[in-house]
């Protein structure tokens, strides 16, 4: 049986409404292979989807919402949030942060891709993306 983690959110969450995606892991670090995302799904179909995945094997799954922030500023306000709750977190948060520290994404990043930009989209290049997705969604 794998592990599922997700929020534990109040009844009254705005965070309920939003699209929810799942990504699917390896439980351990003798496997290595590329995490498998999935969604967006409203969030009870992402749990029992999840819930199905993770009964029989050894996977880990973190079901999350989607953020569609459409600014900078509204993703770095989260990036903000997430710092300071993972300041007041207990050690395993803090194992983790090592971890992650010797990390070099420098490796992940192919620079001469001619689709990268360091100039971030507009708030209507951004929503009209929204409508792709939404249109492949429901085609």
């Amino acid at each position: 049986m794998g592990a599922l983690v997700t929020l534990d959110l109040p009844a009254d969450a705005p965070a309920l409404t939003l699209p929810w995606i799942i990504t699917f892991g390896p439980m351990n670090d003798e496997e290595e292979w590329e995490p498998v995302v999935c969604g967006p799904y409203e969030r009870a179909h992402a749990l029992a989807l999840a819930e199905a995945v993770v009964a029989d094997e050894e996977l880990m799954a973190v079901v999350e919402p989607l953020q569609p922030h459409v600014t900078v500023a509204q993703i770095q306000g989260d990036i903000a949030a997430s710092r300071m709750a993972a300041e007041t977190e207990d050690v395993e948060t803090a194992a983790l942060d090592a971890e992650l520290a010797g990390y070099d994404d420098e490796d992940d990043h192919d620079h001469d891709h001619g689709d990268h930009s360091h100039e971030p989209p507009s708030v209507d290049e951004i929503r009209e993306g929204f409508a792709r997705i939404a249109a492949k969604l429901t085609s």
